[in-house]
């Protein structure tokens, strides 16, 4: 694969940033695209390493070292071919996947992976300057018709798939434009939304319609965060109109922190605050935004949510920004020998955390302080250490940290039960629709739930999740849709 001696010749080369001052003053992506060259290098490491653990550490099972040694070849349309064969949006993924396939590569043994997620990214950006991305419209009608509720990365994976096979295909979103938590979860310096657009209009070429401002169920929950929707469709009137419904929302319920002075003002969760900045980059008027701005702001979340917080925070002009994170820092280092191929516990810094931010760990937040105008002035915090499997606080650690604008990013529990509820979809444990992988000898189907007709994929299925998952989930969701509908089918996974 690539050069046979590649690995041994050249160095693991990382994608470039504009400087922290100038990306800070915008909401553009910022990252610098590996050269032609640059990107032939990085492919000829790729080595002829006999079990490609890259493979099976990416969900979606990119076939890595063929598209690999394909870019070293400089044959880039086949290398999109490849690429798109198992992923329909890399220019998702190759942006904003923390890439597990460079923790499985076999030069991870010496900490220098192949950079996949770099070439990744270079062959869809030249797969759509050369207009090599096109629409596939079926050669042929079903029929079926299949309505999609949710219209991030699975539920745009399972459409297009879908509409592929020849299927009616509609795609309802609640929010009023097209990409769910993609469009309102993930900051524009990350991910600019023009990506989401333009596959839209490869979709829709494609057959697919959609349908935004639209909530599907009873009624909203009356304290649902950021609710754009205009119009409300029950379960029972969409199961009458279609063959088929894939509930493929996002987990969007928060982790609440309920400790004293939680209902003070200036106190909210991620996705109280990163839609709308969203919104304003998008050229909407927003009324009351939260904004950073000259405030100490304090994030409790050490995920990639509290990161997205941090970096809009700096880019409003915040006046100093702070996350906390309950566990305790991890190693700088993983430790190889115990972890490899799999997803390594180690520190790791975001381009936002490099924008200005102080990190502490192993933190607990015990309470919010009034101003006395009911608006929070301070946290009040301990450190916390884990005994006998226990989390106890650190006698004498208390402390505070004065704060104008505090941010929840503790992660997301599961997704909207008032969705399951209204479909009478089964919840398993943790709040997600019960759904399985696999066929069952009994004949049920994967990802079908427990209402006829009725499938789920995604966060909506699986919880909190990566990009790559969602995508992977809507593809074989999919397929199992196909094969309810017409007694087999011929997608690819």
């Amino acid at each position: 694969m690539g050069k046979v001696t590649g690995f041994m010749e050249y160095a693991r080369l990382e994608e470039g940033y504009e400087p922290v001052q100038a990306r800070k003053q915008h909401y553009k992506e910022f990252v610098l695209t590996l050269s032609d060259e640059q990107a032939k290098i990085q492919g000829a490491r790729c080595m002829d390493c006999g079990i490609p653990f890259c493979n099976n550490g990416c969900p979606v099972n990119n076939i890595i070292p063929d598209f690999n040694d394909l870019v070293y070849h400089q044959d880039w349309k086949t290398a999109l071919d490849v690429l798109h064969s198992t992923n329909n949006f890399p220019e998702f993924t190759g942006r904003i996947c923390p890439a597990p396939c460079e923790a499985a590569c076999t030069l991870n043994i010496q900490d220098a992976p192949v950079g996949i997620k770099s070439i990744e990214h270079a062959i869809i950006d030249k797969g759509w300057a050369n207009g090599w991305v096109v629409p596939q419209p079926p050669p042929q009608k079903t029929g079926k018709r299949i309505a999609v509720v949710g219209s991030g990365p699975a539920g745009l994976a399972a459409a297009q798939q879908l509409a592929r096979a020849g299927h009616e295909v509609t795609v309802y979103e609640k929010n009023d434009r097209v990409g769910g938590l993609l469009r309102y979860g993930i900051p524009d310096f990350k991910m600019e939304k023009s990506h989401i657009d333009r596959r839209v209009e490869q979709m829709q070429a494609e057959g697919v319609s959609f349908k935004t401002g639209v909530y599907i169920g009873k009624e909203p929950p009356p304290d649902f965060v950021n609710n754009f929707a205009k119009e409300t469709i029950s379960p029972e009137r969409l199961l009458e109109q279609y063959d088929a419904v894939i509930l493929a929302g996002g987990a969007e319920q928060p982790r609440d922190l309920p400790v004293p002075g939680r209902e003070l003002k200036g106190i909210h969760f991620a996705m109280d605050f990163l839609p709308l900045q969203n919104k304003v980059v998008a050229g909407d008027t927003v009324k009351n935004q939260i904004l950073a701005t000259d405030k100490r702001v304090v994030v409790i979340g050490g995920g990639d949510t509290g990161s997205d917080c941090v970096g809009t925070s700096n880019r409003h002009g915040a006046k100093s920004v702070t996350q906390f994170e309950l566990l305790p820092q991890p190693p700088e280092k993983e430790n190889k020998a115990l972890s490899w191929p799999y997803w390594p516990l180690k520190l790791r810094t975001s381009s936002s955390h490099e924008e200005g931010c102080e990190r502490d760990w192993s933190v607990t937040t015990k309470s919010f302080k009034d101003n006395g105008q009911g608006q929070v002035s301070a946290l009040v915090c301990a450190h916390v250490e884990w005994k006998d499997g226990k989390m106890q606080e650190v006698p004498g650690s208390e402390f505070e940290i004065p704060a104008d604008l505090v941010l929840f990013a503790m992660g997301f529990v599961s997704p909207l039960q008032s969705v399951l509820q209204a479909f009478g979809v089964e919840a398993d444990a943790r709040g997600n629709a019960r759904a399985g992988v696999e066929n069952t000898n009994d004949g049920k189907l994967a990802y079908s739930t427990n209402v006829g007709k009725v499938f789920a994929a995604g966060d909506m299925r699986r919880g909190q999740s990566l990009v790559v998952w969602a995508i992977r989930e809507g593809r074989q969701c999919a397929r199992a849709v196909d094969e309810f509908l017409m007694g087999s089918s011929e997608l690819l996974r």
